[in-house]
């Protein structure tokens, strides 16, 4: 089984992440997506954050397909870090085949993730373009140090079954919606 994992606060779930997750679905043959909903970003402000249940019911109401799963497991097993959430699905999920999916926006900042190369030597990764980020996320410094395992676009549909590192950069369809933006409107 090929296994889409997309992690994020989803504060709130939107349209946009559904997109994403239904681009990754095709694009790379997944039989599943996995909405991670963090229990908070170490790299955001948890002060605009609502609480676990209020997102995972958020999340549910707008997934709207059978093959996206929402899951606030990283609680549960004391996770607070990616790194440590893909080592435990890795270990209790040998014969699973997980692809680490991220927007563009993510890429741009994938260097300050705590230990990012490990993450990418843990599971393939798919980034997904973002608008206003299209250029400059495969020039971050994330992007950079992995540049050489980067493969073509045209082998997306491969990722799950090559050996980490190894990452792609979809374009297609771009969704504007953003979380940020939808907090701001509120």
């Amino acid at each position: 089984m090929r296994i889409g994992l997309y992690g994020g606060s989803f504060n709130p779930a939107h349209a946009g992440h559904r997109h994403v997750s239904r681009m990754a679905l095709k694009r790379l043959r997944l039989d599943r997506v996995w909405w991670l909903v963090t229990p908070g970003n170490p790299l955001k402000d948890r002060g605009e954050l609502e609480p676990l249940t209020e997102r995972l019911a958020m999340a549910e109401a707008v997934a709207e397909d059978p093959r996206i799963a929402v899951t606030g497991f990283e609680t549960a097993i004391g996770a607070r870090y990616t790194v440590e959430t893909l080592r435990w699905l890795r270990l209790r999920r040998p014969n699973l085949h997980f692809i680490w999916i991220m927007g563009a926006d993510s890429l741009a900042s994938f260097h300050r993730w705590k230990r990012f190369r490990e993450i990418a030597g843990l599971m393939p990764i798919a980034v997904i373009d973002r608008p206003g980020h299209t250029l400059a996320a495969p020039n971050a410094p994330g992007a950079r140090a992995l540049a050489r395992w980067r493969i073509d676009e045209t082998d997306a549909g491969l990722l799950a079954d090559r050996p980490p590192p190894a990452w792609v950069f979809l374009h297609g369809p771009r969704s504007s919606l953003s979380s940020t933006a939808l907090r701001k409107r509120v």
